[in-house]
């Protein structure tokens, strides 16, 4: 079982409210080898909700902001403790996100500057599942039988 982002599903969960159908992706869901799950949501984020990008601070702690500068950090964290208990209930093994989410990111995430400028790092999503065993690949980075 994989556990899978809900916008490469097709579901309108995005932070602009559309969303971003992979069409492999979409068939593991029919085929119900797939949950869809959408981290910020389930943090308690509105669909549309402003952009999110990761910052850390001089001490290497990360946090997440909006493009009006509010701390949205809690509510990215509970979406990825939510999205692991769903993981862990599924059993599934592998995840596949949204490619430079600071949720579902993996291996490069935007700056924290809402510039455009990807850096080397991984959404609290994507961190918190590693650190828990499961794979984690990005839309941009597999190739998926089905």
């Amino acid at each position: 079982m994989y556990i899978v982002s809900a916008c490469l599903a097709g579901i309108k969960c995005r932070y602009d409210g559309k969303e971003n159908t992979s069409e492999k992706i979409l068939k593991l869901v029919e085929q119900g080898k797939a949950m869809v799950v959408c981290p910020e949501v389930l943090g308690g984020l509105d669909i549309p909700r402003k952009p999110c990008e990761i910052r850390r601070d001089e001490n290497g702690l990360e946090y997440v902001i909006n493009i009006e500068e509010k701390d949205c950090t809690e509510a990215f964290r509970l979406g990825a403790q939510k999205t692991l208990e769903i993981a862990k209930i599924v059993g599934a093994e592998v995840a596949i996100l949204k490619a430079k989410s600071p949720s579902c990111g993996c291996g490069k995430i935007y700056d924290g500057n809402f510039n455009g400028v990807l850096i080397q790092g991984d959404g609290l999503t994507a961190k918190l599942l590693k650190e828990n065993n499961i794979t984690v690949y990005t839309e941009e980075d597999i190739k998926i039988q089905v």
